[in-house]
């Protein structure tokens, strides 16, 4: 099992958040019609917001907002489109929660004007390769990133954990060019996203390797496509699946874990982190 030191993530306008000591769940608002489990679900700015502060009250510390769905084969939305369905949200939000606020785009545009409607976080599935201006608005803010590895649009290589280390060291060496702090960044697999179940499975069993980048973990496997050939389930009864795979990757060194049901996930993780807290103090007395 992966050691779990804590460390603070430093985000936008003067927030911070510790990690590593106790689990870190990020809610999933998808504030869209075409999502993968809940297109549809939250796609007004009231749905979205009483979704968003419910998923904090069952115990989320981030809400992630979203306006374009990323499931393979979704259509893509104009940056217009896209800013019309999550500023409104994000405005909502800034003055009826202290949870963190993150922003689910790959777009410079659209990042910029949700960290000046609030947003803490910009969290980019293409891990600011597709538009780079992204970790300039980082570092010009301060706000957090989150840089995701993908496998669209781009050959990988045959080895998953090489493939990791190869994207998200460029996205790496983009972000410190813009001058975008260590402390503020955050790494994500990107589980699901161009890669086969095999692929994803191993990617579990091995991600404690990616620790050696040095930078706290996001998981996203939330009802994702290898959950369901897993146990045979469609999308929408994945939780339970999707919460064995966050106690797995909190055992290998996930710090943070995007989720739809923020509530089953909790529970497992408050297990998880119960279990780990005992194991260090049995390991600290052993040393004595």
């Amino acid at each position: 099992m992966a050691q779990l030191g804590s460390r603070f993530w430093r985000v936008g306008h003067g927030r911070e958040i510790e990690l590593g000591a106790h689990s870190v769940i990020m809610a999933i608002v998808n504030v869209t019609p075409d999502s993968f489990s809940d297109g549809g679900r939250y796609d007004s700015v009231e749905k979205a917001v009483a979704h968003a502060l419910k998923a904090v009250e069952d115990g989320a510390a981030i809400v992630d907002i979203g306006g374009e769905s990323t499931r393979p084969g979704g259509e893509p939305v104009s940056a217009s489109e896209e800013q019309a369905r999550v500023l409104p949200v994000i405005e909502a939000l800034r003055g009826r929660t202290e949870a963190l606020i993150s922003i689910d785009t790959y777009r410079a545009e659209t990042a910029r004007l949700a960290v000046a409607a609030g947003a803490h976080i910009i969290n980019d599935v293409f891990g600011v390769q597709k538009e780079p201006v992204v970790a300039d608005i980082a570092a010009s803010t301060g706000a957090g990133l989150c840089l995701m590895h993908t496998g669209r649009d781009r050959d990988k290589l045959d080895d998953v954990i090489a493939d990791q280390f190869l994207f998200l060291e460029r996205s790496l060496e983009i972000a410190g060019r813009a001058g975008v702090a260590r402390d503020c960044i955050v790494l994500d697999p990107g589980f699901g996203f161009a890669k086969d179940t095999e692929e994803n499975l191993e990617l579990m069993a091995r991600t404690d390797e990616l620790n050696r980048l040095g930078f706290p973990l996001l998981a996203g496997t939330s009802r994702k496509r290898f959950v369901g050939a897993v146990t045979g389930r469609e999308a929408a009864d994945r939780d339970s699946g999707t919460a064995a795979t966050s106690v797995l990757l909190r055992l290998k060194g996930a710090a943070i874990f995007r989720v739809h049901d923020v509530a089953i996930n909790k529970d497992a993780l408050a297990v998880t982190d119960a279990m780990l807290k005992a194991r260090d103090a049995f390991e600290r007395k052993g040393t004595a």
